[in-house]
């Protein structure tokens, strides 16, 4: 019948995939420090009228949920000024260092923010962070099996990051806080409710740091 939703073992599997369409145009409308704003011309089909988007041309990121033996995860307390908030985050950054891998750069993250080194990684979550204006792309991995810095090569935090507090707090604690409206960074969000959904098999689930990430800006 029309209408009628379908049954579980009917349901399609969703998967978002690529689209290409025909580019006419695409220009740099600003440079900024840190990522330019560029506006593209294009078509959505042959017969379609010519389309403008101004979007921000950005190179990637990736976050790191840390889990400690006891399933304890990690925050990590930081000004974000756009916003004027002190937001509970997890330990994250730009890929913009050309080539670098990627769970290399989680690695680097891990260790500059968190002062810590993992040796178990897992894939959580990828996902963009504002599809409408921005082609940030995120990965967020699982890091478990932890080992402090030595000291030697602890990082030097500066300018914002210097004010970073850390706090381990119960993977449950952290899920009632997302639910509840206390967390509001996007990448915290997310590896949080995806590392309680991965918890029902023992994370068994998930997928390995090495795994593919077509949606990546440079693997696109």
């Amino acid at each position: 019948m029309p209408g009628t939703p379908e049954t579980p073992h009917a349901a399609r599997q969703v998967s978002d995939e690529p689209s290409p369409r025909r580019l006419l145009s695409s220009r740099t409308v600003y440079e900024g420090r840190i990522w330019d704003v560029v506006s593209d011309s294009f078509q959505l089909n042959d017969d379609g009228d010519p389309l403008v988007r101004d979007y921000i041309d950005h190179p990637g990121a990736v976050a790191v949920l840390p889990m400690n033996d006891d399933g304890d995860v990690l925050l990590i307390k930081q000004y974000r000024h756009p916003v004027g908030m002190d937001l509970w985050e997890i330990p994250a950054g730009l890929l913009d260092v050309e080539g670098e891998d990627f769970v290399a750069g989680a690695a680097r993250e891990l260790a500059e923010e968190a002062d810590l080194v993992a040796s178990r990684w897992n894939v959580l979550a990828d996902f963009f962070n504002s599809p409408g204006s921005s082609s940030e792309a995120i990965r967020i991995y699982l890091a478990r099996d932890l080992s402090d810095v030595p000291g030697h090569e602890l990082h030097v935090r500066t300018d914002e990051e210097a004010e970073i507090e850390l706090h381990w707090i119960p993977l449950d604690s952290a899920v009632q806080a997302v639910l509840e409206g206390r967390l509001h960074n996007p990448s915290a969000v997310v590896g949080i409710l995806a590392a309680a959904a991965a918890r029902a098999d023992n994370f068994k689930g998930l997928r390995p740091g090495s795994a593919p990430w077509p949606a990546h800006p440079s693997q696109r």
